[in-house]
C-alpha cells in the first residue's frame, strides 16, 4: 500500500495518483493458477484508490497488506488526508472509495456522486470502531479528571490557565501548574473533530453553542494537519491538550472524563458499549448504516467520546469493475479476518456481532 503526497484533493489529483502509482506491491507475483501460497490465485485483478481519513493509516495500511496477499494483481492505495477530503475526493469521482470519521451529511446526500451509476447514491458502512482520547502533556501532571463542561471550556477558549477553578475542583490532588493552556484541534476538515464536538455539545450545550461540524468552530488555541500533527504537537509542546484517535495516544497522558458520578478512561470495550445502544440516522437507504450516536450515558461502564469510522461507497458503480473490487476489499475488511488485523495492528474495536450482520448484507448490495 501507498501513501500518496497529494496535497490538494482534486479529481485530478487523484486520477494523477492512480495513474502514477507503482505496482511494486504486487511485482513478482506468479503467473501460474495458484498464488505463491498454493492457494488458489484470485481473478481480481487492477487499482484500488482511497481518500480519507487519517486517523484509519494503520488500518487501512494492514487491511490493503492483507488483502493484496490474498489478491496478488491488486493494488489499494489510500490518500490519508482527512474526512472531510475523502468525501469530497469521492463525490467529485476521484476516489472509489472515502475512508471517514463521520457519516455523509444529508446535504451531501441530496447531491450527486460522480463515481456512482446515474441516478443512485452512496453508502456509509461502519468499518472499526474507535475512542477519541484527550490526550495532555502537563508539567507534573499524570493523572487528570475532566467533565465535559471543563472541556468545552478549554477547547473553546473559556479557561485559559491549568490552575483554573473548575480545573482544580475536579482534581484537588493534582499539582496543576499557573501556566497557560495550549489546547491543540485539527486543521483540516475532520471526521474526529466532529465526534469530539458532539460529544461536547450534546454534554455541554451551554458552553459548546456551535454544531458539530468537521471543522473546528472557534479561533485561537493551536491547529495541527491529521491525528499525527495534533499528537506531535502535544508531544512536543509545553502544557499541552489535544484529542485524537486513541490507537495514537502511545505514552501521552489520557484525561479520564466524568461518566456519571465516576471518571472513567477508554477503552475500546467501554466505546463499543455506546454504539451498540445507538440507532441509525432515520430517513436513509436500508442499506446506509450511519449511526446516531447517544452520548449522555450515565453508564461508567461506558465511554461517550467515540466515533464509528465508515467506508463511503456507492450503491452501484458506473464503472463495474471498480465496483467488484470495492465490494471485494470491504467485504475482507468488515470480516472477522480483517476486523482482528485492525484489531491488532491499530488498536480499533471490532463491529459487534450484530453490527458485522448488518454491515455484511451492506457490502453484498454494492455493485
Amino acid at each position: 500500500m501507498k501513501f500518496s503526497s497529494v496535497a490538494r484533493v482534486s479529481v485530478v489529483a487523484a486520477i494523477t495518483a492512480l495513474a502514477l502509482t507503482s505496482c511494486a506491491a504486487n511485482e513478482g507475483s506468479p503467473s501460474s493458477s495458484e498464488s505463491a501460497s498454493g492457494a488458489p490465485a484470485s481473478s481480481l485483478s487492477g487499482e484500488l484508490v482511497g481518500v480519507g481519513a487519517s486517523s484509519q493509516g494503520t488500518a487501512q495500511t494492514t487491511w490493503a497488506a492483507g488483502f493484496q496477499t490474498a489478491n496478488e494483481k491488486v493494488t489499494v492505495n489510500y490518500d490519508p488526508s482527512g474526512s472531510g477530503a475523502g468525501r469530497k475526493a469521492f463525490i467529485a469521482g476521484g476516489a472509489a472509495f472515502a475512508g471517514s470519521d463521520s457519516a455523509l451529511s444529508d446535504e451531501e446526500l441530496a447531491g450527486t456522486f460522480g463515481t456512482c451509476a446515474a441516478d443512485t447514491k452512496a453508502i456509509d458502512i461502519p468499518v472499526y470502531i474507535s475512542p477519541i482520547a484527550v490526550i495532555f502533556n502537563v508539567d507534573g501532571v499524570k493523572d487528570l479528571n475532566l467533565d465535559a463542561a471543563t472541556l468545552a471550556g478549554i477547547f473553546s477558549g473559556k479557561i485559559t490557565q491549568w490552575n483554573d477553578a473548575a480545573i482544580t475542583a475536579l482534581n484537588p490532588d493534582a499539582k496543576l501548574p499557573d501556566a497557560k493552556i495550549n489546547a491543540v484541534h485539527r486543521s483540516d476538515a475532520s471526521g474526529t473533530t466532529k465526534n469530539f464536538a458532539d460529544y461536547l455539545n450534546q454534554n455541554a450545550p451551554d458552553v459548546w453553542t456551535e454544531k458539530p461540524a468537521d471543522d473546528f468552530p472557534f479561533q485561537g488555541g493551536e491547529g495541527a494537519q491529521g491525528t499525527s500533527g495534533v499528537v506531535d504537537a502535544v508531544t512536543n509542546g509545553t502544557n499541552m491538550i489535544g484529542y485524537a484517535d486513541a490507537s495514537r495516544a502511545g505514552k501521552l497522558g489520557v484525561v479520564k472524563v466524568k461518566v456519571g458520578d465516576k471518571f472513567v478512561g477508554y477503552s475500546a470495550e467501554a466505546a463499543a458499549a455506546v454504539v451498540a445502544e445507538s440507532p441509525l440516522v432515520d430517513g436513509r437507504g436500508a442499506n446506509d448504516l450511519a449511526i446516531k450516536l447517544d452520548r449522555k450515558t450515565t453508564d461508567a461502564s461506558h465511554y461517550p467520546i467515540v466515533l464509528v469510522s465508515y467506508a463511503i461507497a456507492c450503491e452501484t458503480y458506473k464503472d463495474p469493475a471498480q465496483g467488484t473490487l470495492v465490494k471485494a476489499y470491504l467485504d475482507y475488511i468488515t470480516s472477522d479476518a480483517g476486523q482482528k488485523a485492525a484489531a491488532e495492528k491499530a488498536g480499533n474495536a471490532p463491529l459487534s456481532a450484530d453490527l458485522s450482520k448488518k454491515v455484511a448484507t451492506a457490502v453484498a448490495s454494492i455493485k
